[in-house]
C-alpha cells in the first residue's frame, strides 16, 4: 500500500522550492533594477558634463526651436499646399530608396539565415562564420556606412540604399533565423531522401513555413527603413531628409518648408504603418483587410 502521508511533505518540499525560486527571481531583478538606474545616472551625468552647456541650463528652452517653426508655418499656412507639392518627389526618392534597401536586405538576410541555422545551413561548420557576419552587419550604424560610400561613390541615392541594405540584411537576418528554429525539418529531410538540392529542400521545405513570418518582419524593416533614409538625407544621401536639412539649415525664413516636410514624413509614416500592419495581421493571423 502506498504510503499517503508523504504526499503532504511532498507538497510541502515543492512550495518551499517555489517560494525560494520566486525570491531568488526578485532579488536578481532588483540587483539588475539597481544596476540599470546607476547605469543611466551615469551615463547621464557624464553625457551632461561633456556637453557644451548643462541640460538644467537649456531644458527650459526645449521648445524654443518648434515653437518658431510652428509659428512661422501657421503665419505662411497658404503656402504649405504648395510646399507640400514641391517636397512630393523627395518623398517618393525616399521611400524608393527604403523599399530597395528592404528588398535587398530581405534577400540576403534569409540567406544568411539559413546559412546560420542549425539543420538548415549547408556548410554547419561555417554557422559561426555567418553568425558574425550578421553581427557585424547589425554592428555598423547606416549612417558610418553610407559616409563611407558617399565619400567612395559621392552623394545620392544610392549610398543610402546600400547602406541601408546591409544593416537590414544583418537584422532580418538575425530575426529570420529566429523564425527558421521553430521550423519543422521533416519536409527538409523527406526532400532530401527524394535527392532534392539543399536550394530545393530550403524553398520547398523551408520557405512555405516561415514565409509569413519574413513577410511580416520585412514590413515592420521597411517603415524604420522610411526614417532611416529620411536621416541619412541629413549627410548628403539624398531623399527628403536632404531637403530638411537645407530648409533646417537656412533657418528663420524657411521654416514653414521644414514644417511641410514634417507633415509628409509624419502622414507618410502613419500610412505606412496601418497598411504594413494590416498586411502583417492577414500573414500571421489570417485576419481580413
Amino acid at each position: 500500500m502506498a504510503d499517503l502521508s508523504a504526499a503532504p511533505s511532498s507538497v510541502e518540499d515543492i512550495r518551499t522550492a517555489y517560494t525560494e525560486h520566486t525570491q531568488r527571481k526578485r532579488l536578481y531583478g532588483g540587483i539588475m533594477l539597481v544596476l540599470f538606474v546607476a547605469l543611466m545616472v551615469a551615463g547621464f551625468r557624464t553625457a551632461d558634463d561633456r556637453n557644451a552647456g548643462s541640460f538644467a541650463d537649456g531644458v527650459h528652452r526645449i521648445f524654443d526651436y518648434p515653437g518658431e517653426v510652428l509659428s512661422e508655418a501657421a503665419e505662411k499656412a497658404v503656402q504649405l499646399p504648395g510646399h507640400l507639392v514641391h517636397f512630393y518627389p523627395a518623398l517618393i526618392e525616399t521611400i524608393n530608396i527604403a523599399g530597395a534597401a528592404t528588398l535587398i536586405g530581405a534577400i540576403f538576410g534569409t540567406l544568411l539565415s539559413l546559412l546560420a541555422t542549425r539543420g538548415m545551413a549547408p556548410w554547419p561548420a561555417l554557422i559561426p562564420v555567418f553568425r558574425r557576419i550578421q553581427d557585424l552587419f547589425r554592428a555598423i550604424p547606416e549612417i558610418v556606412i553610407a559616409l563611407v560610400l558617399i565619400f567612395l561613390l559621392g552623394g545620392g541615392p544610392v549610398p543610402a540604399m546600400i547602406a541601408i541594405a546591409i544593416h537590414t540584411a544583418g537584422a532580418l537576418g538575425k530575426l529570420f533565423s529566429e523564425v527558421n528554429e521553430n521550423a519543422s525539418l521533416k519536409p527538409v529531410e523527406g526532400l532530401n531522401s527524394t535527392g532534392a538540392a539543399w536550394a530545393q529542400r530550403m524553398w520547398l521545405g523551408v520557405i512555405p513555413q516561415v514565409g509569413p513570418n519574413y513577410v511580416s518582419y520585412a514590413l515592420l524593416r521597411f517603415e524604420i527603413n522610411i526614417r532611416a533614409s529620411a536621416i541619412l538625407g541629413f549627410v548628403g544621401a539624398g531623399g527628403i531628409g536632404y531637403e530638411l536639412k537645407n530648409s533646417m539649415s537656412w533657418g528663420q525664413g524657411r521654416y514653414d518648408e521644414a514644417a511641410a516636410i514634417f507633415i509628409l514624413l509624419f502622414g507618410t509614416i502613419v500610412v505606412v504603418d496601418q497598411i504594413s500592419g494590416l498586411l502583417r495581421d492577414r500573414l500571421t493571423h489570417g485576419a481580413k483587410l
